[in-house]
Formats: C-alpha cells, sequence, structure tokens
C-alpha cells in the first residue's frame, strides 16, 4: 500500500466524511436522524445496525482528529470556520434567516474539519518536514 499522499486522498477522506455527518443528519428528511426520529418509524434491527455503523464512524474520525489536531486544533479549527460563517453573513453573501444554507454550510464545515483531522500527520509532514512516530520505518 502506497504511503504517498496528495489531493485525491485528501478529497477522498474529505467524502467519507462529508458521507458520515451528511448521513448522520442533514436539514432534509434523508438522513439517520430524519429516518429514525420520523413519525411513523420504529426502531428495530435494521436503524440499530446503522447507528452502530455511524457511530463507529464518528468514532474513528472524532479519535484521529482530536489525536492528529489535539483539543487546542480542534478548537482553532472551530474557531475559524465560525469566523468563515460570520464573514459570509457580515458580508451580506448569506443571510441569518436562511438557516438552512447555515446549515449546510455548517455541516461541510464539520466535514472539512474531520478530513483535515484525519489528513493532519501527512499535511504536517509535507509543511514541516518532520514525520509522525508511527511513519518512522525500522
Amino acid at each position: 500500500m502506497s504511503n504517498e499522499f496528495n489531493t485525491v486522498s485528501f478529497i477522498a477522506r474529505f467524502i467519507f466524511a462529508a458521507v458520515l455527518v451528511f448521513g448522520t443528519y442533514n436539514p432534509t428528511d434523508y438522513s439517520y436522524l430524519g429516518w429514525v426520529f420520523a413519525e411513523g418509524t420504529e426502531f428495530g434491527p435494521v436503524p440499530a445496525l446503522l447507528g452502530v455503523v455511524l457511530a463507529i464512524g464518528w468514532i474513528i474520525f472524532l479519535r484521529a482528529s482530536f489525536n492528529a489536531l489535539g483539543p487546542l486544533g480542534i478548537i482553532l479549527g472551530t474557531a475559524l470556520f465560525s469566523c468563515v460563517i460570520w464573514l459570509l453573513v457580515d458580508q451580506g453573501w448569506l443571510s441569518l434567516d436562511a438557516t438552512g444554507a447555515i446549515t449546510w454550510l455548517a455541516l461541510t464545515l464539520v466535514a472539512l474539519l474531520l478530513a483535515v483531522g484525519m489528513s493532519w500527520a501527512h499535511i504536517r509532514r509535507r509543511l514541516s518536514g518532520q514525520y509522525s512516530v508511527d511513519d518512522v520505518d525500522d
């Protein structure tokens, strides 16, 4: 398996993160939470199985992101993306009344933060030349 990191590998991580985020929740009825909490939905083995699969995905992404970025990195990433939304609202490109658009943007930024967290060791190595302990050959 190649250990090469490139734009395609980052995009793949972003797509997986986006599927996880938007599959869990989005402003439409086409998400796990929209489905499970819909009127008339009975909780059974299929929703339980999908819930466990989503929980596993969230644990993998969150653990990797917290390990790579640390609490300060997560806080700074969240602050950066919050300021992006604030800037878009301040410039008039996004209205506070457009809650659906803000929700989609916020969810996209969560997926982006998770993708950066999953990719951080590779990005840091490219920027600084420093390898993570897991990257060094014996």
